[in-house]
């Protein structure tokens, strides 16, 4: 299993959600865990999904929904899970 890290923070609009949850959908990434939240009007939300079975580079999966999150008028970061664990490790 291949897992990435997918992180969404910016000021709360209709239909982020679904854009993302779409973006995954179309490209078979299968979301295992999310969690979202907004605070004072800032929509916070964290995924791990699995990547294995989808057919792009991981460069372009990041530069994808890097694109979504603009048109969409909020951040979207997309990272490795080994990577994301090796950062914030203590």
């Amino acid at each position: 299993m291949n897992k990435c890290i997918i992180t969404v923070v910016g000021k709360d609009t209709k239909g982020i959600i679904a854009h993302v949850c779409t973006y995954l959908a179309n490209n078979d990434i299968n979301i295992l865990d999310i969690t979202q939240t907004i605070v004072g009007g800032y929509f916070n939300m964290m995924m791990i999904v699995d990547v294995a079975e989808c057919v792009k580079p991981f460069a372009l999966i990041h530069d994808e929904l890097d694109e979504c999150g603009r048109a969409l008028g909020v951040q979207v970061k997309c990272q490795r899970e080994d990577i994301f664990e090796n950062m914030h490790r203590i």
